[in-house]
Parts: C-alpha cells; structure tokens; sequence
C-alpha cells in the first residue's frame, strides 16, 4: 500500500538542497533539467513507537521524490538494532540509543569500521499519566504519588496524597484501579525510569520493560490500555496522543506543576544532558527525570533513528541524507506530530542534526 500524501514538498526540497553539499546523486538520471533526483531504495528495521511516524515520513518524501523507496519495518527497537548490527540495513529505528558496550564492538554491518554512529532522538512523545473520573479533567501529582498509586500504597481517590495537591477538587471516595502494560514495552521502561528517578524511595525496581507490580489491571500494548481506562475510577500510562477524553496528570518539577506538552517535552530533552564519551553525531541522551527546570516535562519517550557517519555502500548516501533531511525538517516533524501525535524536534536540536547529517559519507 503506497502511505497516504502528507507534508510539503515544496518544503522538503527546500530542505533537502539546504542540506546536501550536493543535490545531485551517483545514480544513472541524475540531475536532469538541473533538478534533484534521489532514487533507489532505503531499509530500516525498528521502533513501532515511531511507526506512524514513519509512514509520514516516508509519504511526505516519496511524494518529492519519486524514485526512491524507503521501506521501514516496526519490528520493534531491539530488531532494528540487531538488523543494523549485522548491515542487513541502512537505518535503524529504536526506542534507545546503541549502549557503551555495543558501540565499543563496533559491529555496524552497514558502516566503515571506527567511524562512528549518528543517533538522531528525532521521535519525542510525552507519556500521560491518564485516569477516568466523571467531571475532573486534571489534576496535579508528585511523582512520589503516582509510584504509591501504582504500587498499592494509595488505593482510594480521596487519599491525603492526592487531595493535598488538589485544593478545591472534589475527589470521590472509591477505589483507584490502576492499568499497566502487560506486555513488554518502550512506554513501561520509560515509566518504570522516571518512577526510579524521581521517587526512588517507593519504586525500587529500576528502569524495567516488564511491569513487575500486579496491582490492577494488566492492558496488552497501548490500544489494551485505552481501552481499560474507558472504566471509571481507573489510572494508567499512556502514549499522550491517546488520551483524548480523558484526564491527565500534571506532574510536580520543582514548585510547579506542568501538564505534558509538546512543547514541554521537547523542552525537556533540550534540558537534558548527551550521554558522555559519545562521537560528535551521537546524540544519545540521557534524560534529566529530576529535572526543576520551569516548563519541562520529565515523563518522555524517545526513540531514535540511527545511521552510519561513513557508510561502506556510497551510492547510498545522497538517498540517506535526503530521507534524514525531510525526518528532521520542519515539514517532516510536523507531518509526525499531525500523524502521530509526537513533539516536534526543537530548532536548537534541529541545526545540530543538520550539522550530523551533512556529515555523512
């Protein structure tokens, strides 16, 4: 099925020649009448986080450019990393950047030996803390709350916890039923890190991918999970762009309480430090959970695309620099976030990435 037109293409190759030393490419019918021709074919392996994503992305480009196919498969982020790993493709989609250990083997079947990863967090999602009771659309938590809630430790609306933070709300008296993954999930590991981040007295289980309290409601994936908070009384986690209808959390950063954003996510991975000791287009980052900056939001899901600095196919990388122009251009994010729900990239992260992907060879 060919994905539905979305973006701008006038846009896009705008970018596209922004970007690119050359708009020409090494492959026969290039450059005809002057203009940029990209063509072949590009396979990526990853995150189904990014998945609609993706097909955005992939519309909006091949709309401009005819000639090329990208093809991305939402295997999930560890298949994306394995198929990159053994160069079975171009680019890799994942819910985490490559770790320390991997990167050191240095086994990128794609990629000249020692030249390094790009790691582009070009996917932000805010993750809401999403609940169903009649007539409250907000309300305000510290994350010391919400782990107690998704522990057991509070079970009814009305606890002192929840009513302290919210003057003025009328809670009910019944039961809180809290909903979780019960799948491995991306969303989970995110959830369970800013728990042992940001409340690390009552969530002792680390940054898992397998909820590992079974108090509640076990959900599959996040369409199990929108269901089960259709209940009232109910809370649970999910993908922001789901959470229509319902209401949210505003979580506690420093004395304020923010509800989630796009803006107030992408904010947050401005905020946040580069993990260290990574190549100069690597830009993994290491979210900054406990932040008290004004205006970010700590509970984020990123996911990353992943691409060669030197690829050992040459005839390829005018293609990939062209699809990661349109990814990380204005028309691409705003195709993802009309798409997909996500945030788009901040014009800070924007020039570096365009400065990582000019790079390429």
């Amino acid at each position: 099925m060919v994905p539905k037109r979305i973006g701008s293409i006038a846009a896009f190759t705008m970018a596209s020649c922004l970007v690119l030393s050359s708009c020409a490419t090494e492959n026969p019918g290039a450059g005809v009448s002057g203009d940029p021709i990209l063509s072949g074919t590009l396979v990526g392996v990853g995150a189904s986080a990014q998945g609609s994503a993706q097909e955005a992305w992939v519309a909006g480009f091949q709309t401009a450019n005819v000639h090329a196919n990208i093809n991305y498969s939402p295997d999930g982020s560890g298949a994306g990393r394995d198929a990159f790993r053994g160069g079975a493709t171009q680019f890799a989609g994942s819910d985490r950047a490559f770790n320390d250990r991997e990167i050191a083997e240095d086994a990128f079947g794609s990629c000249v030996p020692g030249t390094g990863l790009i790691e582009l967090p070009v996917y932000i999602s805010p993750i809401a803390i999403a609940f169903n009771l009649d007539g409250i659309d907000s309300l305000n938590m510290d994350a010391d709350t919400i782990a107690r809630i998704f522990v057991g430790d509070i079970t009814r609306w009305d606890d002192d916890a929840i009513a302290s933070q919210n003057g003025g709300v009328a809670l009910p008296s019944t039961p809180i039923e809290p909903i979780y993954r019960a799948d491995t999930s991306g969303t989970t590991e995110n959830v369970a890190d800013y728990f042992a981040s940001a409340a690390p007295a009552v969530w002792t289980f680390g940054a898992v991918d397998n909820w590992p309290v079974r108090v509640g409601t076990a959900a599959s994936q996040t369409s199990g999970v929108a269901d089960a908070l259709k209940n009232t009384g109910t809370i649970g986690y999910i993908d922001a762009s789901r959470s229509a209808g319902l209401g949210t959390v505003a979580l506690k950063v420093g004395e304020d309480f923010v509800p989630y954003s796009a803006e107030a996510a992408a904010a947050l991975v401005d905020a946040s430090p580069l993990v260290a000791g990574r190549g100069a287009f690597d830009f993994a980052v290491d979210l900054d959970r406990e932040t008290t900056q004004a205006g970010t939001y700590p509970l984020v899901l990123i996911s990353y695309v992943i691409a060669c600095v030197e690829y050992r196919n040459k005839h390829i990388i005018d293609l990939v620099k062209g699809y990661l122009s349109y990814v990380v251009s204005v028309a691409g994010q705003d195709a993802a976030a009309s798409h997909a729900g996500s945030a788009p990239i901040s014009a800070d992260f924007r020039s570096k990435a365009i400065e990582a992907i000019t790079a390429i060879k």
